[in-house]
């Protein structure tokens, strides 16, 4: 074993600066990782002689496991909060509590396609063309700021996808002078976007006017002996410098050295016994909350990091009811069996060829990203396992190493094996496969949602009285969407088959009120 680094030496070239301290086992692990306003005194805390005999038995733990440390030094408190989250949720240290969930940090999103934009509070970033600010560390101040802002640029909050003077009716932010008013066109549409600039500069830091002007606002309140004001002022600074504070977003690429795949995947090798190390890793869960939508989903793992590129989502549609092992069966033989289709297709001598399935598909993968992988992983136990197993012994892929890995207990489950294994909590092995399955698990909830909102969004059509489950399958056919429909003109949607110009425009009516 190398010998320990010398972690008082280490402590004093630590910076009194806000940044995030990351703490190792003597096998290389991350174990914890924490925030600091000051590295240099959160970190020696916990090395005090005085911390053994005070600190709760956790604490104690973590210290006797404490091998080596390192740290990251950032612009801001903010930024360290940020940082220590995405190093949380990536990592997954044994002594860290928080983070560990699916919850995000806010961001701000903006869409300027829209005929009129507004700003909207999110937590999920989508390759949906609009704008996105953040993210941003402390929800208070993020939303006072972003309430005040639409007062002080006259930014509608209303919901409509296209306001008009239906929703003027219901709506008293123009008589307070809260809102320019777009849906009685008391302002243009260029008029608007020039306020929706204006606030995105805001927001990016890139204005700072508005600031200068509380400031001397709060300082005169103040001369005036108006303490009141004054207070408000300063918490609304306050809050105005916290969200428009530079922050830099951390992705997966600009995060420190803090697990060593390489080594994770050599590990998983020797403790599943495979015949070569799992450099393609494909993970499968299934997502049924409720029967309304089974889902499944697929996440890829190349070299230990997730190959986003490579994830799938799918929509159960053999299965009635909630069954995980029949949904288990349909997806991977869906997966699979495309796979072979292609690899058949690329290969021109397919039908002479006595090769077997998954040695056909090696071959013919060259310059191909889909491709058989090296370990299939299903979240489940034996059940889902051998759901799985069936499907791949029919396709032909006998061959290829899969394992199941239920949740409760992170017990390993092998074909061949009538007990489960179960590694060290703290082996590298076994956090590559927690990794790789939460994610999956992440995907397919994140796809369920988005599925549960989309129906709900289409049960708006069955309350509009003439609306049959073909007109309705047409109109989404055609539109994509519910928020597509109540853009389109009653024009374009009397072009519809079925739907007659009485019935576009009541359609219109029904979801302007919505």
């Amino acid at each position: 074993m190398s010998q320990r680094p010398d972690l008082q030496a280490k402590l004093r070239d630590m910076p009194h600066k806000p940044g995030v301290y990351i703490m190792r086992d003597r096998l290389k692990h991350v174990i914890y990782v924490g925030k600091a306003r000051d590295l240099r005194k959160r970190a020696g805390s916990y090395f005090l002689p005085s911390r053994k005999l005070t600190a709760d038995p956790k604490t104690r733990a973590l210290i006797e496991s404490v091998w080596d440390l390192e740290y990251h030094v950032v612009r801001s408190d903010a930024e360290a909060v940020l940082f220590e989250g995405r190093l949380i949720k990536e990592f997954r240290p044994k002594y860290n509590v928080s983070f560990k969930d699916d919850k995000r940090f806010l961001l701000v999103r903006v869409d300027l396609n829209d005929l009129y934009p507004r700003f909207s509070l999110t937590r999920l970033r989508k390759e949906d063309g609009a704008r996105y600010f953040g993210p941003f560390a402390h929800a208070g101040p993020l939303r006072s700021t972003l309430n005040t802002m639409r007062k002080k640029f006259g930014l509608r909050s209303c919901r409509p996808a296209i306001p008009d003077e239906k929703d003027f009716k219901h709506c008293l932010d123009h008589v307070i002078k809260n809102c320019s008013a777009p849906c009685v066109a008391k302002i243009s549409r260029e008029g608007y976007m020039e306020r929706v600039e204006a606030a995105c500069e805001f927001l990016d830091g890139q204005s700072r006017e508005w600031i200068v002007q509380v400031e001397s606002d709060m300082r005169a309140a103040a001369e005036k002996l108006d303490f009141e004001k004054a207070a408000q002022l300063r918490n609304l600074l306050h809050d105005l410098q916290t969200t428009t504070k530079q922050m830099t977003r951390f992705t997966h690429k600009s995060l420190p050295t803090t697990i060593h795949p390489e080594a994770d995947i050599l590990a998983l090798q020797e403790a599943l016994r495979l015949p070569r190390p799992p450099h393609v890793m494909e993970c499968f869960d299934i997502s049924n909350i409720s029967s309304t939508h089974i889902v499944a989903s697929m996440v890829r793992f190349r070299e230990g990091i997730a190959d986003r590129d490579g994830y799938r989502k799918y929509r159960i549609h053999s299965t009635k009811g909630q069954n995980d092992f029949a949904s288990m069966a349909e997806v991977v033989r869906r997966r699979y069996g495309r796979i072979l289709r292609e690899a058949s297709a690329r290969d021109e001598n397919a039908e002479f060829n006595q090769e077997s399935a998954g040695e056909a598909v090696a071959r013919t993968a060259a310059g191909s990203r889909t491709t058989v992988p090296d370990l299939i992983i299903v979240d489940g136990g034996r059940g889902q396992l051998s759901s799985a197993c069936k499907e791949l012994h029919r396709l032909g892929l006998h061959e290829v190493p899969i394992i199941g890995l239920a949740k409760e207990f992170e017990e390993i489950y092998l074909p061949e094996r009538p007990l489960p294994i179960k590694l060290p909590e703290d082996s590298g092995a076994l956090r590559l496969l927690q990794r790789i399955r939460d994610e999956a698990h992440r995907t397919a909830n994140s796809y369920h949602s988005l599925l549960l909102k989309r129906r709900v969004r289409e049960s708006l059509l069955d309350e509009i009285p003439g609306i049959s489950a073909a007109r309705k399958q047409a109109l989404l056919k055609r539109f994509g969407s519910v928020e597509r429909l109540r853009k389109a003109t009653a024009q374009e949607i009397a072009s519809v088959t079925g739907v007659s110009p009485t019935l576009a425009d009541a359609i219109l009516e029904s979801l302007a009120v919505k």
